[in-house]
């Protein structure tokens, strides 16, 4: 383990250019800091931690604060911004990917003698979250962190949307009945994230929704599921407690196929609780999808609906690329993919962008499109020297330094595309991560950031360890000004699990006093 001394700065000048000083007593004045901004530094929680800031004025380049914003320090989920801006630098806001179902073999009298091919492409959201205006939809506290974050909710449109679209046109194409098999073809790209699988095929963020409804007290609770699609049933022993007792409901779980059990209290008369169970072989998944939006639409299909995925019998990538069509399914553009990964910190979604960068350099190992996003940012004038990652989602051990992050909004805010890659960013006191965030502030809704968090438990001591929590992106100033920002603090110690709430509202405070200074 490597200990790390706290630094801190005592100057006297706004203009000085000493180096920073050691104290005893936390966080000295910082040139170009407000002098509010240090009360929320030098809270206990912080006292063994250390902070960087950077930020600077977009029209002219001038450095405002400069907090050891060129030294590196993990960022957590700010790392998306890295792999969505390299999709974004590679094929710009209006791309689109297009799901094919390809047909082997030849269709007689509405009998279709081969296979159906539904070929995965990365299509993060395949139609199931598309409002009628043509936008992604999302909740602020988003289904996929509903196991660590007892308040999430669902958007409500049909998950399986672009699989009965799918299934609708290959009915219209002239097919009533399949007599080969129906395959998912998810070789585009392998990878993983914390253990589960990054895949090219995406049904409902590869989740199943477990709605838990309490009953009547001291009776069962009711568990919906969505999308409910075989074999995939659950156990549940979640009974129903009197109200304003204890809800307590236990990550879903699965030892067997097609089996979820979930246990756990639910108090009466309160909201339902949403889990989520995510499924590790989302082609299986997608392939019973698919069959049974087939038979909704009237096409019958031979074989074994729940049978696991193969993809052995197929001809190479290339060859099914040029099989013809019978269906084809067109993805929001990229900036509403983009805008749902930052908004709600997508993680499989980020890492999905790194993906589809390996597929169109020609390799199927995600792991290389790493390199491809720095070769990216490098050609758009970043240092990328400033920053060592090793995932497009954020995970522990990627480095960047504040300062680094300044430079790439600087260089999205003078993109023409600009106003939208800023419309992807959560807003202070508005939506996504920073929905609940200095919301009574006069910067709510003035400032545009993506966070990042990392939390541990402290064994030795019994407490919650904020290993980081970051802000960073650009902001409208009081005074008019367009400001680039990145705050990041690192090392601070808990109680309990909601200090990474308090945090994230430390941080933003600091954005706040900042917006109102400049």
């Amino acid at each position: 383990m490597i200990a790390l001394a706290l630094v801190t700065v005592a100057v006297t000048s706004c203009t000085a250019a000493s180096p920073p000083a050691l104290t005893s007593h936390g966080q000295g004045p910082v040139p170009g800091l407000p002098d509010a901004a240090l009360e929320v530094m030098n809270q206990p929680q912080f006292a063994n931690g250390r902070w960087l800031i950077s930020v600077r004025d977009i029209d002219s380049g001038k450095q405002l604060i400069d907090l050891d914003g060129g030294k590196m320090a993990e960022p957590g989920s700010f790392v998306k911004t890295y792999s969505a801006g390299a999709a974004w630098l590679k094929w710009g806001p209006d791309h689109r990917i297009r799901t094919p179902v390809k047909r082997t073999g030849e269709v007689v009298g509405g009998s279709l003698d081969g296979d159906l091919v539904l070929v995965g492409k990365g299509d993060l959201t395949m139609g199931g979250r598309t409002k009628p205006d043509g936008t992604v939809d999302f909740t602020n506290l988003d289904h996929n962190d509903a196991n660590p974050l007892p308040d999430s909710t669902l958007t409500s449109e049909d998950p399986l949307t672009g699989l009965n679209d799918l299934a609708a046109q290959v009915k219209a194409s002239g097919i009533n009945s399949v007599s080969g098999q129906v395959v998912v073809d998810d070789r585009l790209f392998q990878g993983t994230l914390g253990g589960q699988p990054v895949s090219p095929i995406v049904i409902n963020q590869n989740l199943i929704d477990l709605l838990v409804t309490p009953g009547a007290v001291g009776q069962p609770a009711t568990v919906t599921t969505t999308p409910a699609v075989a074999p995939w049933k659950v156990a549940s022993t979640v009974q129903t407690v009197a109200t304003g007792g204890t809800t307590k409901i236990s990550d879903p779980t699965s030892t067997q196929n097609g089996l979820i059990t979930i246990s756990g209290t639910v108090a009466a008369g309160s909201a339902p609780q949403l889990k989520v169970y995510a499924f590790d072989d989302p082609a299986t998944f997608a392939r019973t999808a698919f069959i049974e939006a087939l038979g909704r639409a009237g096409v019958t299909v031979g074989g074994d609906p729940i049978a696991v995925n193969s993809t052995a019998s197929l001809a190479p990538q290339s060859a099914v690329d040029a099989l013809p069509s019978v269906a084809e399914l067109t993805s929001l553009p990229l900036s509403e993919e983009a805008r749902y990964v930052m908004k709600i910190s997508y993680n499989r979604g980020a890492q999905t962008f790194v993906c589809l960068l390996a597929a169109d350099a020609g390799s199927t190992d995600c792991d290389d499109g790493m390199g491809v996003a720095g070769a990216l940012w490098a050609a758009a004038g970043l240092n990328i020297a400033d920053a060592a990652l090793i995932d497009g989602s954020g995970l522990p051990g990627n480095l960047i330094t504040p300062d680094n992050a300044v430079q790439i909004q600087t260089i999205m805010a003078k993109r023409p595309n600009a106003a939208r890659w800023k419309a992807t960013l959560p807003i202070l006191g508005i939506d996504g991560s920073l929905a609940t965030v200095q919301t009574g502030s006069p910067a709510a809704g003035k400032v545009f950031a993506k966070t990042g968090s990392l939390l541990a438990f402290d064994e030795f001591n019994g407490r919650f360890r904020l290993i980081t929590k970051t802000l960073g992106g650009v902001m409208e100033t009081l005074k008019g000004r367009n400001l680039a920002f990145t705050i990041m603090v690192n090392q601070g110690f808990y109680p309990g699990v909601d200090g990474v709430l308090e945090a994230n509202n430390d941080v933003g405070k600091i954005a706040a006093i900042i917006q109102q200074a400049y």
